[in-house]
């Protein structure tokens, strides 16, 4: 049997968001991630290196809280795609924060004709 060291592991808020951020635009129907801080309501599309910027990682004693600021394909059912972004995001984050996850939030900033 192993031997087991004592200690925490402390994972940043940078790459659970990083990790969040992947598994949103593996969901159908997500275009790609905003910008979470739009002062003026215009969605801006990011580009995929920037996943963490459409991202919000809130940690406190009750657990964490993921906000994820997307941009979604015309046509689809914004419900469903939001209720699969949930059930993802959750399952991708459920090894790294196990039982502190509070909840996952989907804002829809805007919606996008694909070309």
């Amino acid at each position: 049997m192993a031997n087991e060291v004592a200690g925490n592991l402390i994972v940043s808020e940078d790459v659970l968001a990083d990790v969040a951020g992947h598994a949103a635009l593996q969901c159908y129907g997500v275009v790609g991630m905003a910008a979470s801080n739009t002062v003026d309501a215009i969605a801006k599309l990011l580009p995929n290196s920037c996943l963490r910027r459409g991202v919000v990682v809130s940690t406190d004693e009750e657990g964490t809280l993921v906000s994820l600021y997307v941009i979604l394909e015309h046509g689809v059912n914004i419900n469903v795609v939001s209720n699969n972004l949930v059930d993802q995001v959750s399952f991708a984050l459920k090894d790294f924060i196990q039982d502190s996850l509070k909840g996952v939030d989907v804002h829809v900033q805007g919606i996008k004709v694909r070309p």
